[in-house]
């Protein structure tokens, strides 16, 4: 299994295959197929996907990022 982040970049329209939330990991799989997940159900099935993967894209480290704040509200 080989981790890449540039193959296909995941976009806010891709979706977790087990829950519909945005997904963070792209699994293509020796099949032939992929499998998208979010981070909490990467987490939950890494074990079992790193033995059928050929390939993962993995964006996880995009919500790490500070999140933004909204500006003081000046009277």
């Amino acid at each position: 299994m080989t981790t890449a982040v540039a193959s296909s970049p995941l976009t806010a329209a891709d979706r977790c295959d087990r829950c519909g939330a945005q997904a963070y990991l792209r699994v293509e799989l020796q099949s032939g197929g992929e499998l998208l997940f979010c981070a909490h159900h990467a987490r939950e099935h890494g074990d079992k996907l790193k033995k059928i993967a050929v390939n993962v894209v993995d964006e996880t480290h995009k919500l790490t990022g500070t999140p933004a704040q909204a500006p003081d509200d000046e009277h």
